[in-house]
């Protein structure tokens, strides 16, 4: 037997059940969403987004990596799903000539990318310059666990003058994307 609904303007959907025996149930949810028709997603699909804001300008002099501040964490559903993790970075100072930016992404306390501070494009090499960046990269952590991502930075030049991310308190983001594997 099919159920045939009517749009509240056009159109319909019908609900046909399965050519199967045995009894096939679809449980709605109690909010409002999209219906999951399949419990085994396909390869690629996005199972969950979480993401974060951070708008608290940031400094350092060290030149070794120190956390930014931005961090976010997202609980796997199957330890075969990846994590794509994207960081976009507003305002990325540096102060003079001799200093540059270091950035890595961290799960846990284990950096899984560092990205050169030579690959950063800056206006002016001589003094204080800015720029955006966005970075990202395609984890396996293997696990079912709750895992933290966060950025992290250094002075790249180890000179001591300071580089900065979120100048004038813009904002970056942290976005992680759960992928079935």
């Amino acid at each position: 037997m099919s159920i045939v609904l009517q749009g509240s303007t056009s159109g319909s959907v019908t609900l046909q059940e399965p050519a199967v025996a045995g009894t096939t149930v679809l449980t709605l949810p109690a909010v409002t969403g999209t219906v999951l028709t399949d419990t085994s997603p396909k390869v690629g699909n996005v199972l969950q987004v979480v993401s974060v804001n951070y708008s608290t300008s940031t400094s350092t002099t060290s030149g070794s990596f120190v956390d930014l501040g931005l961090s976010a964490s997202i609980t796997p559903t199957s330890s075969s799903s990846k994590i794509l993790a994207i960081a976009c970075l507003s305002a990325v100072y540096k102060n003079g000539a001799n200093s540059s930016v270091g950035v890595n992404i961290v799960r846990g306390s284990t950096e899984i990318v560092k990205f050169s501070e030579n690959t950063l494009s800056y206006t002016n090499t001589t003094g204080a310059s800015g720029t955006s960046t966005t970075m990202n990269y395609l984890d396996s952590p293997a696990t079912t666990s709750s895992t933290t991502y966060k950025i992290q930075f250094k002075n790249g030049s180890g000179t001591g003058t300071n580089v900065t991310i979120n100048d004038s308190n813009v904002t970056s983001t942290l976005t992680l994307m759960e992928i079935a594997g």
